[in-house]
């Protein structure tokens, strides 16, 4: 039987990349995206790699049984599930609305939740993977990232505590978490820089010096499809672990944080990225 990979937001960057190679490596793939008007990129890149993709329309935040349903009616079986899709969200507690807190929590902590329920009594009959892309942002709390942070270090410590029961019904769980990506994710988060600084009040030098620092860092950001080859990885690996990080960057940094007992060290570290 042909493996079946279902993997969320596909429209660009990671999921794109992840969709393309999965099918390049034989896989049967369901690359899902919000809105199949924006598929055009997608349909383009497995054109050029000469690879099929099966693409149906899923909103993560909205209920996707009736897509699961259909996907196992056509295809029989899911053998690894790769949570992707998310939303970036910049904006620090005092000045953010609690309803983006809801709206980045939806989509990156409750999408993913929904759908892994769903997908996990088909990945136990067939010993499936669920693969999660998460962040650096999962690890390590960062300035101007409350909101995003929250739902990554949500959806980590979900996928920490599923992964053991999991394992004992043949189902593997690990945690993707990637630095800096060059991909339209920055793009998405929506931001005019000079008007965001305005509107930050007292946190204005604050958040003009950490935009400058997370532009410095794009600089050298890894590619999707280096991330996605880290992915592919997971899908394969007989045994892959449960926190796989993308690039010995993302291993220092979240490194940092997990030996951080009082957590002195992280604040120094990020403290100084808004200084």
């Amino acid at each position: 039987m042909t493996r079946v990979a279902l993997i969320t937001g596909t429209s660009s960057g990671i999921g794109l990349a992840t969709a393309v190679q999965a099918a390049k490596a034989g896989y049967r793939t369901v690359a899902t995206l919000r809105d199949l008007s924006r598929a055009g990129k997608l349909r383009a890149a497995a054109a050029e790699a000469g690879v099929e993709l099966d693409i149906r329309a899923l909103d993560v935040t909205e209920d996707p049984s009736a897509v699961i349903a259909s996907i196992l009616a056509d295809h029989g079986r899911i053998d690894v599930l790769v949570n992707n899709a998310g939303a970036g969200h910049v904006g620090t507690v005092e000045q953010d609305s609690i309803e983006n807190f809801r709206k980045t929590m939806e989509v990156n902590f409750f999408g993913v939740v929904q759908l892994t329920k769903l997908v996990m009594p088909a990945l136990r009959a067939t010993g499936g993977r669920v693969l999660t892309v998460t962040s650096v942002g999962g690890i390590v709390g960062q300035p101007f990232n409350e909101a995003y942070c929250a739902a990554k270090f949500a959806v980590e410590g979900m996928m920490e505590s599923l992964a053991p029961l999991a394992a004992g019904q043949g189902v593997t769980v690990s945690v993707i978490e990637p630095g800096a990506v060059a991909t339209e994710f920055v793009n998405n988060v929506g931001l005019d820089i000079d008007t965001a600084v305005e509107a930050a009040g007292p946190y204005g030098d604050q958040f003009r010096n950490y935009v400058s620092r997370t532009m410095a860092s794009f600089s050298a950001a890894q590619t999707p499809d280096e991330v996605a080859e880290v992915i592919l990885k997971a899908m394969t690996d007989e045994s892959p672990a449960f926190r796989i990080q993308t690039s010995q960057w993302a291993k220092d940094f979240t490194g940092l944080k997990l030996t951080d007992l009082d957590g002195s060290a992280v604040q120094k570290l990020t403290g100084a990225w808004v200084a």
